[in-house]
């Protein structure tokens, strides 16, 4: 397999559609090339993470995980009990932000979790995952192909773009979880390709910009309820790709707009804790407490 396959989501859709394949399927065949392990084995490892993720949801969903620092947990729960009855957004979708937040409750409680594509994002992709999942009735092999279609597109912005809140602000790290989310979302409910990264990159355009502002430093506040957004803003994505809506803007010039808006944003927003809520009165009398509990 040509490496140059993964260069961008040009050379995946062409790949994709001249092999008559998905974008999942492409992904294995790359590891396969690149780590000379088996599919089995390959599809073994993804497994593990399907179930990482899984109960980080469970956990987040059934207990109530509470930080360190003691200023978030369980508000997944309020919010998953609030979604048994007649949400706005929809069941599902409540549902999916629950289980999303959930998971970066665990992780601020020092949890388990799987980082999709990084901790501060990692509730947005297991949610909507887990979430549809439940609803569809995916097997265990269809969300494990999900995780490679994920995969395959966490690493296209990994490679031409960024992840990294310190690099690109809050729209590299929840706006691609949302990408990637949406993506797998539309492949695993028959989507081609080029429909998955229309969905992808619907996604980021909807948070294009969003400053990464963490309050106190810590993957708490505003990161927990912006997964809960991510992950709503995956599955209307996904929704308008599978309708035939598109991205009139390619998935490879959104992935690179959003690193030059990511330069361009000013280092106080970009995981510093100087700017945004962070910097707000109530941001910093919740930093001097933290510093305080820190000693």
């Amino acid at each position: 397999m040509n490496s140059d396959v993964f260069e961008n989501g040009e050379s995946i859709r062409k790949f994709c559609l001249e092999n008559r394949i998905t974008i999942a399927e492409a992904m294995q065949r790359r590891e396969e090339y690149l780590s000379e392990m088996t599919r089995a084995e390959i599809r073994a490892e993804m497994y593990k993470n399907l179930v990482v993720m899984r109960d980080s949801v469970r956990k987040g969903l059934s207990e109530r995980v509470e930080s360190v620092s003691g200023f978030s947990g369980g508000e997944a729960m309020r919010l998953f009990r609030y979604a048994k009855l007649t949400p706005f957004s929809g069941i599902n979708a409540c549902r999916a932000a629950a289980s999303a937040m959930a998971v970066v409750e665990v992780n601020a409680s020092m949890g388990c979790i799987v980082a999709a594509p990084t901790a501060g994002a990692s509730g947005i992709l297991a949610g909507v995952l887990i979430e549809c999942g439940h609803e569809r009735g995916w097997s265990d092999d269809q969300l494990v192909d999900a995780l490679f279609t994920a995969g395959a597109v966490g690493l296209l912005f990994a490679k031409n773009a960024t992840i990294s809140g310190a690099g690109g602000g809050c729209q590299a790290e929840t706006g691609v979880a949302a990408a990637m989310a949406a993506a797998a979302v539309v492949e695993s409910s028959g989507g081609a390709a080029v429909q998955a990264l229309d969905a992808a990159a619907m996604a980021i355009k909807n948070v294009l910009g969003l400053i990464c502002d963490p309050v106190a430093g810590l993957v708490e506040c505003p990161c927990i309820k912006r997964n809960a957004l991510g992950a709503v803003n995956a599955m209307i994505c996904a929704d308008m790709a599978l309708a035939g809506v598109t991205s009139l803007i390619p998935f490879d010039e959104v992935v690179s707009t959003m690193l030059q808006v990511g330069q361009d944003i000013r280092p106080e927003y970009r995981e510093t804790a100087r700017g945004g809520l962070a910097a707000t009165p109530t941001g910093k009398k919740v930093a001097d407490r933290v510093r305080r509990i820190q000693g």
